[in-house]
């Protein structure tokens, strides 16, 4: 069998992973695994710990703890730091950019991550945001691992008049990694990502936050007998909270507006409960039931 390495040359020369984490480190896993994304990894991180311990993996050629000194010669460069540290981020490393280089992202969000990043991009250098929708509540470079991305949609949200090669090229990016790659418009994949992962996590965190609030009495039984859907719910709310608080607070008109629209339909279900409207909490449940087929039917479950 023929190795990805003798398949096809690097996509790049030297690719530099600004944040190290969950996201950052499936990709430097992959791009180890494949050897056709990138012919040198360069890691950044806020602490040498956390370097010292990229280094102990063997996950990155080199570990730069100055993100100016970790771009120095990049083609490419990911942000894949908790959103909320883009503006620093890119403030710090936008004159050291060479000149053709591609500055890519893994932000849950879309709209803040151009308002963030663009600014600070020299002349010459292309911009193609990204959001692999791929995760678990773990974190830290440990966390990574090379299969994270397969199956998985990534969604590229470019601004008019973008490269076109740039965008064939983290489209490539995102395929040899094993998503799957679709290119929509800022604003609307905001409305998106809300709805699908935003408000869920919101929920997840109110839902574990109601539930540490009571009685200690009640707390133990309610942990002791956990059903698997409140299980769930605190597998969810085991995520990062520097990125989750990152996540509202960039997304927060696309989040209120579907947290007002859920909260609605919640008083509804609530109206039917109190009155006995059997037949509108049936509608509910097999509705429920439907998107749940539909995600097994499209290999999303």
């Amino acid at each position: 069998m023929i190795s990805a390495k003798t398949m096809a040359e690097p996509l790049f020369n030297r690719l530099a992973l600004l944040g190290i984490g969950l996201i950052g480190s499936s990709i430097a896993r992959v791009a180890r695994e494949r050897g056709d994304l990138a012919r040198t990894i360069v890691a950044n991180a806020r602490t040498q710990a956390t370097l010292d311990r990229v280094m102990e993996l063997g996950i990155a050629d080199e570990c730069e703890i100055d993100p100016a000194r970790a771009v120095q010669g990049a083609d490419c460069v990911i942000f894949c730091a908790p959103v909320g540290a883009y503006a620093a981020l890119a403030e710090a490393i936008g004159p050291h950019l060479a000149p053709g280089a591609i500055v890519s992202d893994v932000g849950s969000t879309k709209q803040s991550v151009i308002r963030d990043i663009g600014p600070h991009l020299p002349e010459g250098v292309h911009f193609v945001p990204a959001h692999p929708m791929a995760g678990t509540e773990f974190s830290g470079p440990d966390a990574g691992f090379a299969g994270l991305f397969k199956g998985r949609w990534c969604l590229l949200t470019p601004v008019p008049g973008t490269d076109q090669d740039a965008i064939s090229r983290m489209r490539t990016f995102w395929e040899r990694c094993g998503a799957m790659v679709s290119v929509m418009d800022a604003a609307h994949h905001d409305r998106v990502v809300a709805i699908v992962s935003h408000l869920p996590h919101l929920i997840a965190f109110t839902i574990c936050g109601t539930a540490d609030d009571l009685a200690d009495e009640t707390r133990q039984e309610v942990l002791q007998f956990a059903a698997s859907g409140f299980r769930d719910f605190t597998r969810i709310a085991a995520s990062d909270p520097t990125m989750w608080r990152d996540v509202f607070l960039n997304n927060r008109e696309a989040l209120l507006e579907m947290l007002a629209r859920f909260t609605e339909d919640a008083q509804a279900m609530a109206r039917a409960v109190r009155w006995g409207d059997a037949a509108y909490i049936e509608d509910k449940v097999l509705r429920g039931r439907k998107i749940r087929q539909a995600l097994i039917d499209i290999n999303q479950a």
